[in-house]
């Protein structure tokens, strides 16, 4: 196996420990097992496994079911919405799925679900939804607004904790949680706007989770919107497989290699890393209520 594929080494462990508030265990190698006690080996003891499909987010109910070190979240990612709706079969998002034109039918079938998921206890989020407009056109934008109105809907009557999806739709994700009125308790998960938007942020209350991209080179308005924003509203998260950080970019991500990222966040923000993390931890205990 080369280096460039190959899983990067365990990082020196925290001294204290803290949560994964993003990830995707279902598209990772190996097992939830094999996941978990590498992570618990450098001191990340918790994760959020986050359902992007309805197949995904009853997979991440039952791992949260059978793990204490697990917490699920689900819901319909945006992307999904418009390939339930128009049978698009999407262009690189989370999952490839190819189907027939649902209409909005079909899209209410699946909230539903999503929603009777929601009412469970070891669910502890709804998300992740939002907007993404990266991959998304047009004519699919209507079916993603549809589905965020409705996921912030689910989260406000579960009580649960809203986990966004925002790609290249800030503006319209603000106006919508606006709009709907936001949960009490809601995530900005892979945090992708600049500072100014970071304070908006703040002053709402919503919290903050920084991914691996927040190391990489070109990534200099993330970590300016790292450096405004409240201790109190910050997480971590590694997204994987995805955004694996620097310096193993390309490389494989997955939970145990969220010290990288909050070594490189602590930095960013002036801290010592345990101080971060002591933070990071009691921030990610309260935005999803565990």
């Amino acid at each position: 196996m080369s280096s460039k594929s190959s899983p990067p080494p365990l990082p020196e462990p925290l001294r204290v420990s803290v949560a994964d508030s993003h990830t995707h265990l279902d598209m990772q190698e190996g097992t939830v097992d094999e996941a978990l006690a590498r992570a618990a080996a450098v001191g990340v003891t918790t994760v959020v496994q986050v359902g992007c499909d309805i197949e995904g987010s009853r997979w991440a109910a039952r791992t949260a079911a059978a793990y204490d070190a697990v917490h699920a979240a689900v819901a319909l990612h945006p992307n999904e919405a418009p390939r339930i709706v128009l049978g698009d079969p999407g262009n690189g998002g989370p999952r490839q799925s190819v189907r027939p034109p649902g209409g909005d039918g079909a899209l209410d079938e699946a909230l539903a679900e999503i929603d009777a998921l929601a009412a469970l206890p070891h669910v502890k989020a709804v998300g992740e939804t939002g907007l993404d407009y990266f991959r998304t056109g047009e004519e699919g934008v209507a079916a993603q607004e549809r589905s965020f109105r409705a996921h912030i809907e689910i989260a406000k009557r579960h009580g649960k904790a809203l986990v966004i999806h925002d790609r290249d739709a800030h503006a319209d994700v603000l106006r919508v949680l606006a709009e709907e009125g936001a949960p009490d308790r809601t995530v900005f998960h892979c945090y992708s706007g600049d500072a100014d938007m970071a304070k908006i942020c703040a002053d709402a209350g919503y919290y903050m989770s920084f991914a691996g991209n927040v190391t990489f080179k070109n990534a200099q308005p993330l970590r300016d919107a790292l450096a405004v924003a409240s201790r109190e509203l910050v997480l971590v998260e590694t997204d994987a497989p995805f955004l694996t950080p620097a310096p193993y970019r390309g490389r494989p991500n997955a939970p145990y290699l969220i010290p990288v990222t909050l070594r490189a966040m602590a930095a960013v923000k002036g801290l010592d890393e345990d101080t971060l993390a002591a933070a990071v931890a009691a921030n990610t205990a309260e935005a999803f209520g565990y």
